[in-house]
């Protein structure tokens, strides 16, 4: 009888069972033949502590972690990366052979690599950028397009004091545009990110006036339900080059699942068909 151990990983958030997650890792540890399974894990914020530091002691080599608990991990973190420090937020945990808890962002990774992807002639040095939204992805990718060299970036959310706290944080080129003039902004920048759920399946549509954008613009959307979201169906139609969200949720699951399993993946076509 075989003692080795199957490494486990997992992914932890409330609501969990609409993430494609699983269908991803799952796809890659069939795709290279790797022993290993990864698994949807329902936590409530009152278990989250426990949880976590259950998990090592029932084999499980990490964890990604989504809504509502990415903010909570810096709480209970042994280790915590600068980027993730610097975010104030975690989305990917490895857990160390000396039972210590670390852990990284990779949204920041995963959302510039998918731009590289959907629109290779980008270039951040050229042209300010407009992000909508003002929560724990909003941050991450500000501080992956300030590292890429985005020159300026405009900022709007519903709650203006929101926007403005990141200001704060993240210094004076971030530009905060109150979400009724948000329109406004679309007509300066090359580059247009929804960070909110407006427009994703079951949540309210994304009202914001469209028709600053300008042939060429770069228009993302890190909602992929649906794929092609109302904002990216409007963009495409004005001659954007549109990039949905579901290559973020993918190449930020690289980083994690090398750590986890010991092989890099790939992503292509048919990776993107595996959570399609």
């Amino acid at each position: 009888m075989s003692t080795r151990k199957i490494p486990l990983a997992g992914v932890i958030g409330n609501p969990i069972a609409h993430s494609r997650s699983p269908r991803l890792h799952r796809h890659w540890l069939r795709k290279y033949g790797l022993l290993g399974e990864y698994i949807p894990l329902h936590v409530i914020e009152d278990d989250l502590e426990r949880v976590v530091r259950t998990l090592p002691k029932m084999g499980f080599v990490g964890a990604n972690v989504t809504i509502p608990h990415k903010s909570s991990l810096m709480n209970i973190a042994d280790q915590i990366s600068d980027r993730a420090t610097l975010i104030g937020a975690a989305n990917t945990l490895i857990f160390k052979d000396d039972g210590k808890i670390y852990a990284d962002n990779t949204d920041g990774y995963g959302f510039m690599a998918n731009i590289k992807q959907g629109a290779p002639d980008w270039n951040p040095r050229a042209g300010s950028a407009a992000v909508l939204g003002a929560g724990g992805a909003a941050r991450a990718i500000i501080v992956a397009l300030a590292d890429a060299g985005v020159p300026e970036i405009y900022l709007a959310n519903r709650t203006r004091p929101k926007a403005e706290a990141l200001r704060r944080e993240f210094g004076a080129r971030i530009n905060v545009v109150d979400w009724v003039q948000a329109g406004n902004m679309l007509e300066e920048v090359s580059l247009v990110v929804n960070t909110t759920s407006l427009g994703m399946t079951g949540q309210p549509e994304l009202r914001i006036p469209l028709d600053g954008l300008r042939r060429g613009t770069i228009v993302n959307d890190i909602v992929y339900t649906p794929l092609r979201t109302p904002l990216l169906q409007t963009a495409e139609a004005m001659g954007c080059i549109t990039v949905d969200g579901l290559g973020m949720l993918i190449h930020q699951g690289v980083p994690g699942f090398e750590r986890w399993f010991g092989m890099r993946p790939v992503v292509d076509d048919a990776t993107r068909a595996a959570l399609l």
